[in-house]
């Protein structure tokens, strides 16, 4: 592996890729880091005390999406996450809407077309969002009881600045992600959303090293059983998260043989790859995003109408509760069949093979090919649904059995191992195929990825 690290270095084309790659990072997260204007850090710090005991779960997980820009109400606040809001509704959108599932079939234009209304929807996102943030920002002082307010500049001129830059940080970001997936290596958008969790490891390090060498005569509040327990722990979720994103079910495809003038076609036997975890991080995504909200609201709604009840529905939704589990355990199983049944579509699959030739040995063409495909997909789904929910829930229950930080367990399961599990080996593959182009081997033995085939 580390001689095709050092490989990658000596093609010119790849070498100017990666360096691309890092330079457009490092913008991303300075963005992260610039403050927006108008903010008493001071105050700041009193709010999100404020926000992390009425939203909990909710707003760790947005600050760690967001490179820990939201603690800091930098202008990268918002992230990428407004694009891939928009891109998810375009893409889900596509499948009902026939002008853009016409428009998604037109190839290259259709596709470009597709691009420029999911650019348009995230800058209406962001503007509702920002807009949202700096109405927060401006109230916080009446709604959780704060010393002053966290503005130290007009209410409308305020409000005004921060959509602004907000937008506008997150815009830059979304140009900057489409730089890389065009002139970088990898997926722009994964990876700007990767760098920002991995931004985040300092502080779990420096959190787990409090943890069990304190320093001085300060007692651990951890035994080293438990050190030893997380990290076996994570070797294995690591790894379960790996198979979990390369599990494929091979379905055998034959082409029958055609003669066309004086040449053969077909004829050859290929398989077709079903994968377990089809839906991919969405269904984390989904669920959390709908578990995201009641807390915030009805926590504000019971204090403004001084509604006891409310505060305490607002406590089943709160991430790590018992019932928010098991809402948060059905929501990830219902949306990975929902994903596979707008996304996957068996009777085009079917058309497509019979067009060209092809059939699954034992079943017959067109509609008994689709309900074959149909029945695979949905037991396979079921199993690779149902180690997503496990998956998903490791860093809740890491927190609640052994009393650990959010900032150290989101690296132990749910949507940030996922996420950087996926983005890494598709990067790897990238960089492979560079490698493979010019004879090179490549991070594995034989230059292959482990779980490919030629």
């Amino acid at each position: 592996m580390l001689s095709a690290f050092s490989n990658s270095l000596k093609i010119p084309e790849l070498r100017q890729r990666i360096i691309f790659t890092f330079a457009m990072v490092f913008l991303c997260r300075v963005l992260t880091t610039i403050p927006a204007p108008g903010i008493n850090p001071a105050v700041l710090e009193e709010l999100m005390d404020s926000l992390a005991q009425s939203a909990g779960g909710a707003l760790n997980i947005a600050n760690l999406f967001s490179g820990g820009a939201i603690a800091r109400f930098a202008i990268g606040a918002l992230g990428i996450m407004p694009y891939i809001s928009a891109s998810i509704i375009i893409q889900l959108m596509t499948a009902v809407v026939p002008t853009l599932e016409r428009l998604a079939r037109e190839g290259e234009s259709g596709r470009a077309k597709i691009t420029q209304y999911t650019r348009y929807l995230t800058l209406l996102l962001c503007g509702v969002q920002g807009f949202s943030i700096a109405s927060v920002a401006l109230n916080a002082h009446r709604t959780f009881g704060l010393s002053q307010s966290v503005v130290t500049i007009d209410e409308w001129a305020f409000r005004l600045l921060a959509t602004v830059s907000l937008t506008a940080a997150t815009m830059l970001m979304m140009w900057l992600g489409e730089q890389i997936t065009e002139r970088g290596i990898g997926n722009g958008v994964s990876l700007i959303i990767t760098v920002n969790i991995l931004g985040s490891l300092p502080m779990a390090v420096a959190a787990a090293k409090q943890m069990f060498f304190p320093g001085g005569n300060v007692q651990p509040t951890h035994s080293m059983f438990h050190l030893v327990t997380l990290i076996v722990l994570f070797f294995l979720v690591v790894g379960a998260t790996v198979a979990l994103t390369q599990a494929t079910r091979r379905i055998p495809v034959q082409y029958a043989r055609r003669v066309v003038g004086r040449k053969t076609y077909g004829g050859q036997s290929t398989y077709m790859p079903l994968r377990v975890n089809y839906a991919g991080v969405m269904p984390i995504i989904f669920a959390q995003a709908i578990l995201m909200f009641p807390p915030p609201v009805l926590n504000f709604i019971g204090n403004r109408m001084g509604w006891d009840s409310l505060n305490r529905a607002a406590g089943w939704f709160q991430f790590g509760s018992t019932p928010s589990m098991w809402m948060y355990a059905v929501m990830i199983l219902f949306f990975s069949y929902f994903w596979v049944a707008t996304q996957f579509n068996p009777v085009q699959i079917s058309d497509d093979l019979k067009r060209n030739g092809g059939y699954i040995p034992g079943i017959r063409p067109g509609e008994p090919t689709a309900n074959f495909l149909d029945n695979v997909m949905t037991r396979i789904t079921l199993a690779g649904a149902l180690s997503l929910t496990l998956i998903a829930v490791i860093p809740t229950l890491l927190g609640q059995h052994f009393n650990i930080d959010f900032i150290i367990t989101s690296f132990f399961g749910g949507t940030s191992i996922l996420i950087i599990v996926g983005v890494m080996l598709d990067t790897m593959r990238q960089i492979e195929s560079h490698l493979l182009n010019r004879h090179y081997d490549g991070f594995l033995e034989k230059g292959k990825l482990r779980g490919r085939r030629g």
